[in-house]
């Protein structure tokens, strides 16, 4: 073997270790929320949020609190004066952080197309419809894969929504479902 490969089948095997390590670290499965899973489709009206539209289904998701580090300096002895006026000892302080929620975990209710409608073939008109926008890169497979829910999310992020279950009104906007008329 020359010295060029093996210095490139050393630093695969490096990288491979190293990857393996990120993966397993504690925390690293919780880099963002499209890897938390906690995005749930509710078939059942009934559970879904008050005033839901009977025979609709709801996306649910939930935001993460957000927290704030506050530091602050804190007074632990007062300045020493003299009888004259003057400081003896100056002031000490200390330095103390603390977390403040600043708004809490949240659960997001929002309407989504029923899972009869998920076909391959529905799910391969959202792979193209995000695609001619420059959002999806991957193959137009019909598979709801965690490429399609990425490019679903990076699609919805723009309308306020950060969900990788597509909305109806999202859906609508890409032209994939009709729009309800009012009589």
């Amino acid at each position: 073997m020359t010295r060029a490969k093996s210095c490139r089948a050393s630093l695969a095997l490096v990288a491979a270790i190293g990857l393996t390590a990120c993966a397993d670290a504690p925390g690293a499965s919780d880099v963002s929320r499209a890897d938390l899973g906690e995005e749930i489709v509710i078939t059942d009206f009934t559970l879904g949020p008050p005033g839901a539209r009977p025979g609709a289904c709801y996306g649910k998701d939930v935001t993460p609190a957000v927290i704030e580090q506050v530091t602050e300096r804190v007074l632990i002895a007062p300045p020493e004066i003299g009888p004259e006026g003057n400081i003896i000892a100056p002031a000490k302080y200390e330095e103390r952080t603390s977390h403040k929620v600043v708004k809490g975990r949240e659960e997001i209710f929002f309407e989504t197309p029923c899972p009869p409608r998920w076909t391959p073939d529905f799910i391969a008109s959202v792979q193209r419809a995000l695609k001619a926008r420059g959002i999806y890169r991957g193959a137009v497979s019909g598979r709801l894969d965690p490429a399609t829910r990425q490019a679903i999310r990076a699609f919805q992020i723009q309308t306020g929504l950060n969900s990788g279950i597509l909305s109806t009104e999202n859906a609508r906007t890409l032209g994939l479902v009709e729009i309800d008329l009012e009589p």
